[in-house]
């Protein structure tokens, strides 16, 4: 029979333990009673703990993990669980897997504030992208997680898994009636053992940095619009350059987070008699590795629209200054030819008013009209020949338009929706 219900939940210790059954009955949920792996003859354990915990007691917390599943946790990989600090990572050993993985810090002030993702103008973590390990300790028959603060991802699963029991599920959704993305959703089954309940909250996981692509992707829209406006003056410098380095640090995190997958892709897929691991991915390791690919492919999509969103931004900029110049330019054209114009209308009127009583045409009657029309005509000759030199012409440039259909900011607009001529 496939899996089927949560059969027990119970607090050890300040620790969450859960048996997950694949016989189809509650008898240990009603009991309270959590098995014994020596002596159960399905399902697996999910023993969910805190950081705080491990590190109040290590020695107290191991052998209590020791008397759940059988199996002692080495110290360095303890001390590796407790480090806040540390990144994305794989190893294992003949009894268990060890996955490290940094997610998303649970945003408290926001959800208090009520400002929701993708509303307009609030971009979730921009300023400050927040990060918490968390660790995975995948054996055979039991799942181990340590926790630094609160898991979304975990709160939500154990919910899931107690609707199992209840004909009634309640969905995480939008007005518009899709499902928040980053939420366990509801599920089909249970996990059929522990390496796939972890492939599982790997992805709830990665789908919360793929939540922030929208609102991010808006609010850099916003910017490059305003760094392409002709008209206008960009004064958001330091918001941009923030924007900047979270991407940045968003790309590194996520080339770390896809290195630990590939390493545990890589050990999953070993068949050889000498391969170290706990034989937790042996069974149904097909499907499993199908997960893996899955999260990884979740992951890259992250790194991708990270690399994507730098770059734009860089060109942005570049762009933003390249028509800065080019109006400079055009500034500059216009006074220099206003200038050339009017030097010569500058001599003639120097020398006439130079202070010598014999110079032609100072006495005679109509000499204002020849002074005036002899420099009429020598700035129309200027200006008949700036033009043939093609000095004066004045082309349409689409400036703002064109830099930004390069940046791809048009959004669906017809190639002549609009005209901004600078």
């Amino acid at each position: 029979m496939s899996p089927g219900l949560l059969a027990g939940a119970t607090t050890v210790h300040g620790m969450d333990v859960l048996w997950i059954a694949d016989h189809g009955t509650a008898q240990a949920a009603h009991s309270g009673v959590i098995p014994s792996l020596k002596t159960a003859q399905q399902g697996f354990l999910w023993i969910d703990t805190t950081v705080e915990d491990l590190v109040a007691d290590p020695e107290g917390w191991r052998s209590r993990i020791e008397e759940l599943t059988g199996v002692r946790l080495h110290d360095l990989h303890l001390q590796d669980a407790a480090n806040p600090a540390h990144p994305s990572y794989f190893d294992n050993t003949a009894s268990y897997e060890m996955v490290i993985f940094r997610r998303l810090a649970t945003n408290e002030s926001t959800e208090q504030n009520g400002t929701a993702i993708g509303e307009p103008g609030s971009i979730p973590l921009l300023t400050n992208l927040q990060t918490h390990p968390i660790a995975f300790f995948v054996l055979p028959r039991a799942l181990i997680t340590v926790r630094h603060g609160d898991s979304t991802s975990c709160t939500q699963m154990k919910r899931r898994l107690n609707e199992l029991r209840d004909p009634a599920p309640a969905l995480t959704i939008h007005n518009d009636g899709s499902r928040v993305l980053g939420s366990v959703g509801t599920l089909a089954r249970a996990p059929a053992g522990p390496a796939e309940l972890m492939l599982r909250l790997l992805n709830a996981m990665v789908d919360r940095y793929l939540a922030m692509r929208q609102p991010l992707t808006n609010q850099l829209d916003r910017w490059q619009r305003e760094l392409l406006n002709p008209s206008g003056r960009f004064r958001n410098w330091l918001a941009l350059l923030d924007a900047r380095i979270v991407l940045r640090r968003l790309e590194n995190l996520c080339e770390e987070q896809y290195d630990a997958m590939g390493e545990l892709r890589d050990a999953a897929m070993d068949r050889s008699d000498d391969a170290a691991g706990s034989g937790a991915f042996d069974a149904r390791r097909d499907a499993l590795l199908v997960r893996i690919n899955d999260v990884m492919e979740h992951i890259g999509r992250v790194l991708n629209h990270a690399r994507r969103m730098e770059s734009s931004v860089e060109n942005a900029v570049q762009l933003h200054f390249s028509a800065t110049a080019h109006r400079t330019n055009e500034i500059m054209r216009i006074l220099t030819v206003v200038t050339v114009l009017f030097m010569p209308l500058t001599l003639i009127t120097g020398i006439f008013g130079m202070n010598v009583d014999q110079m032609p045409l100072v006495h005679h009657p109509e000499a204002f009209w020849w002074i005036m029309t002899g420099m009429l005509t020598v700035a129309t000759g200027l200006w008949i020949w700036f033009s043939a030199r093609r000095f004066l012409e004045s082309r349409p440039y689409r400036i703002a338009e064109a830099l930004a259909r390069k940046a791809g900011l048009r959004n669906g607009r017809g190639p002549h929706s609009g005209d901004s001529r600078i």
